[in-house]
């Protein structure tokens, strides 16, 4: 079961219209106008990108400026201290908040998977929790069948199609939820600290999966939100974030180094 929206920001600044209010779109497959791109190699591009959160009469900046450029078919690593607004900036180019002001154009559509699987995986089994989402197309059984086994095998469960959901470690739950999501064809993937309740196995085979997915659909790019440095191995790019801001975006020895003279051990 997926979370899967479509942004109205094609090239759009500031105020409500910089981002979609998670509207659902039919997977590309099925409604090609559904499907959009930037104008450039880029699936992502933010610009100055702003937020404020809390009450109407105390509210904090959460992102304050955020310029962010995500190459297409990439996973792109976004890491830093806790409430430096990495998960923030990831519920925004899923259209799940509205900011305050600035530029997003993003490869549309998205889906979204959290950092619980328990709160996206909920039917009874493998096959049943990938399909959910499919059920508001107009699909035949055939075209849901192969939905759910193509978006499975690319995460490296299809041997499980028919196992019970409850059965299932915390890492293949995870991969469900991502295959649940894959199986609406999305072009952005948003992963938002998949790996916290994981054991190392489940860890870096949930990474394996999604790095499986950027290597083979060269059309789906992945940003995954963590803050474990191991991960950075699977990574293509990755950009560090302090205080609402993306300070620095590099290759994964790039931020290594960055990292190390913050005083982090990586």
């Amino acid at each position: 079961m997926s979370t899967s929206s479509s942004s109205s920001s094609s090239s759009s600044s500031t105020g409500a219209s910089a981002a979609a209010g998670g509207v659902t779109v039919p997977p590309a497959s099925l409604t090609r106008s559904a499907v959009r791109r930037t104008s450039s190699l880029n699936s992502v591009i933010v610009h100055d990108l702003r937020l404020k959160l809390g009450s109407r009469d105390v509210k904090r900046p959460v992102l304050n400026g955020v310029d962010l450029q995500v190459r297409r078919g990439s996973l792109h690593m976004l890491l830093g201290p806790n409430g430096c607004g990495k998960s923030t900036l990831l519920k925004v180019l899923g259209g799940l908040l509205v900011p305050d002001s600035g530029l997003i154009d993003a490869d549309q559509p998205s889906g979204f998977v959290f950092q619980n699987p328990d709160h996206q995986v909920v039917m009874p089994t493998v096959a049943a929790d990938v399909a959910f989402g499919l059920g508001r197309y107009e699909l035949t059984e055939e075209e849901v069948a192969a939905a759910v086994r193509s978006s499975l095998r690319l995460v490296n469960m299809e041997d499980f199609m028919y196992r019970a959901t409850h059965t299932l470690s915390g890492g293949q739950r995870q991969r469900v939820a991502i295959a649940g999501a894959l199986a609406e064809d999305p072009k952005l993937l948003l992963l938002d600290e998949l790996t916290t309740f994981l054991d190392r196995e489940d860890q870096f085979g949930v990474l394996g999966a999604v790095k499986n997915i950027t290597s083979q659909r060269k059309d789906v790019t992945a940003i995954w939100v963590t803050h474990r440095f191991e991960e950075l191995q699977f990574a293509d790019a990755a950009s560090y974030m302090e205080n609402g801001r993306v300070v620095f975006t590099g290759t994964p020895d790039e931020a290594k180094a960055y990292m190390r003279k913050l005083g982090a051990p990586v």
